[in-house]
This record gives structure tokens, sequence and C-alpha cells, in this order.
């Protein structure tokens, strides 16, 4: 086997905050390999309903700074969405008002206004906001890291002590509960439907804090996400027909036009929530670093470029000065 250089990492992890801090790091001159338990498209990130905005994330300050990051990234590829899947779209995040839940956001969003109530039935932020085609994206990404000389192997990693490289990356997720382990990560599961689109354009969120639901339409050009569920510790990944039918109600209710599409497929995803995101170097007993970059909740997508960043200035912070 060939011996490990200084600039050798291992990124461990293929989903979007995987795919994103490899990119970043390959592209910033280090040799990179991720190893993946199973492809990206396969990976919780490849479910997600991808709307950029900080859902179910701790520490909020910090939250905002890495999505706001992220933004400008999602802005510059909005402008080629067959190829990277990212689109501006606009929408109404219900229950929320800028004046309380958004004043971070107010300076760099333009055009966020409160909902007129043809919009939204109720009180409302009106946006324009990123929405992203994960199997696209992550293909883009994937493609992107290989592009800058990356490469991807994989393989079931039980112990991160397999990675033998002078940095690893730790972008696990979920599977962090038992890598490193950390008790602290735990499954939030999310369903989610799949429709035809009947000619949905406008994207909406809408949370009913007494029902402890959230319900979200999410329009791709061919189809819709329908979400969703915030299932506290519930590790199945099997749906549920009467939870999907339920979905299906919920967002019926805030886009009629859901009520008789066709469905295509049901999903499900863990998100991997923690109560702060772990984003640390750690340096070893033998001398090697160990990142770690894991327990984004809901927001995975939505500050991937921002962590990644930070995850690549801790792995090599002399180049990052």
């Amino acid at each position: 086997m060939e011996s490990a250089r200084s600039g050798d990492v291992i990124v461990v992890g293929s989903g979007v905050v995987g795919l994103t801090t490899a990119v970043v790091l390959a592209e910033g001159g280090a040799r990179v390999r991720v190893w993946a338990r199973e492809s990206a498209q396969r990976t919780t990130s490849a479910v997600a309903g991808a709307l950029w905005w900080p859902y179910r994330i701790e520490p909020k300050q910090l939250a905002r700074a890495w999505a706001l990051r992220s933004l400008s990234v999602y802005e510059e590829l909005a402008g080629r969405p067959e190829e990277t899947g990212v689109r501006v779209v606009e929408g109404v995040l219900g229950e929320t008002r800028l004046d309380e839940q958004a004043p971070w956001a107010a300076g760099r969003l333009a055009g966020l206004r409160a909902a007129t109530s043809a919009e939204y039935a109720g009180q409302g932020l009106w946006a324009r906001l990123p929405l992203i085609d994960m199997p696209v994206h992550l293909g883009w990404l994937r493609e992107r890291f290989l592009r800058a000389g990356g490469v991807i192997e994989e393989r079931t990693v039980t112990d991160l002590a397999e990675a033998a490289a002078p940095v690893v990356v730790n972008c696990t997720g979920l599977g962090a509960r038992e890598l490193v382990p950390d008790p602290a990560v735990r499954p939030v599961r999310g369903q989610l439907v799949i429709v035809e689109n009947p000619g949905i354009r406008e994207w909406v969120v809408s949370t009913d804090a007494s029902a402890g639901t959230t319900t979200y339409v999410f329009p791709q050009p061919d189809r819709v996400v329908l979400g969703g569920t915030t299932d506290e510790d519930d590790w199945s990944l099997a749906p549920d027909p009467e939870v999907a039918a339920s979905i299906v109600a919920r967002c019926a209710a805030l886009r009629p036009e859901v009520a008789g599409a066709r469905v295509l497929d049901h999903r499900v995803g863990l998100r991997p929530v923690r109560d702060a995101v772990r984003l640390e170097r750690e340096v070893l007993p033998d001398g090697r670093v160990l990142v770690h970059n894991y327990g984004h909740g809901g927001a995975g997508v939505t500050v991937a470029w921002g962590c990644a960043w930070q995850a690549a200035g801790l792995a090599h912070p002399a180049a990052s000065a």
C-alpha cells in the first residue's frame, strides 16, 4: 500500500456534509479519499426535502453563520439548475415573523416580507430561498470531487482508527453514535411522499406547534416532495401507509392540487440530531488529526458549505491562515 503523505485526508461519510467537505479539501490541494458505507444516493441526504433554512440545528448563532456562507454558494449554483440541482424558488414559511424569528436573514435575503392572506392562511414569511433537488445535487458534488482528484471507496467502517491518514474528517452523521461513540447523536425520523407535480411552483412550510407537526410542499420540476414527520428516537426506515395518507391530507390542506396527484414513491430518512453540531479538531495520541463534523440535524444541506470550510481550516490550520 502506498504510504500516507502529510496532505492526505480521509473523509468518512458520503452524505451532503461529507461530500461538500471533501470537495473543499480536494480543491484546496489535499489528496482526499472518501470512505462511504453506501453511495450518496442511499444516504439520508438523498431523502432530504432540502429547502435552505436552518431547521432543527444548534447552536443557532453558529448555524446561521454557516447557513449564510452556504447561501452564497447555492445562489451561484442556481444559475445552473439542471447541472447542480439548485434553484431559487419563492414560497412561504408559515408561523414565521421577520421581526421575531428571522431578523438575522433580513439583511441578506432580498424580498423578505410578510405573506398576504391570499398566499397563506395565517402568519407567514414570504421568501425566495434555494431549493435543492438532492439526487441531482449529490451526483454533481460527487463529480466535482472526482474532477478535483478525489477518490471514493465504498467500505464499512467499524472504528475510526481504521482510517490511517494524517488527517481524518468524521462526517458520519448518525453513524457517529456508534463510531465515536457519541450517544448524544440520535435519530429524528422523517417520512416523505413523492408525487407527480400537478403544476405547483411555490413551496410552503407550515408548523402546528400544538400537534407537533411540520407540513411542507417542495416542488421540483417533475415531482413534489410532501412531508413530513419528526419522530424522535425512531429508527424505522419502513414507510408507514397511515402516516403517508396523513401527510398527503395535511399537504392538500395547504395546496389542494396535490390531493389527486399520482404517488411516485415513499421515502424515510433519519436526521442526525444532536444538542449542538460537533465541529472541532482532536489531536490523537499518535499525532494524527481527527476533525469531527456531524450532528447537523435537519439542516445539513443548509450549512454544508459553511461547515466544510470551517472543517477544512481545522484540518489544515496553517493553509487556511
